[in-house]
């Protein structure tokens, strides 16, 4: 049916009889939709399926900043119980936003060094565009 599934590489099958169909299978498993033609003009969808795979060094890290962030939110937590002082826990506070705030930096920063890298090699618009929207979000 002119479908080829290759992991990591886009396949056409144009000479195909029925070229309405392929499948872009890629690293990466987040999905999206896109829609182009090919030389007989008719025009057509496929979804993109990108795995998010980083390395364990880089998850263990990530990691380790939300586990200590979690740490230090229960302390102020327990400062809250125990009646200390506002503008000790306000000071608090603001940390655990700023250790939760450079997590995210990390995160964002191994986002484009790999996964958008790749997204731009493989013309995936979509990616970009799911990264705009997050970067909006996180910037809130």
């Amino acid at each position: 049916m002119g479908k080829v599934q290759t992991k990591g590489t886009q396949i056409h099958k144009d000479d195909m009889e029925d070229n309405k169909m392929h499948t872009h299978i890629h690293e990466q498993m987040q999905s999206h939709e896109d829609s182009h033609g090919h030389k007989d003009n008719q025009m057509h969808g496929h979804t993109h399926v990108h795995k998010h795979v980083h390395s364990a060094e880089e998850k263990k890290a990530i990691v380790n900043r939300l586990s200590r962030a979690a740490g230090h939110l229960e302390a102020v937590k327990r400062m809250v119980e125990n009646d200390v002082d506002c503008s000790e826990v306000l000071i608090q506070l603001a940390a655990v936003r700023s250790a939760i705030n450079n997590t995210g930096k990390v995160v964002l920063k191994n986002h484009i060094n790999h996964c958008i890298v790749e997204a731009i090699e493989e013309e995936d618009h979509q990616a970009i565009h799911q990264l705009s929207e997050a970067i909006d979000k996180f910037m809130k």
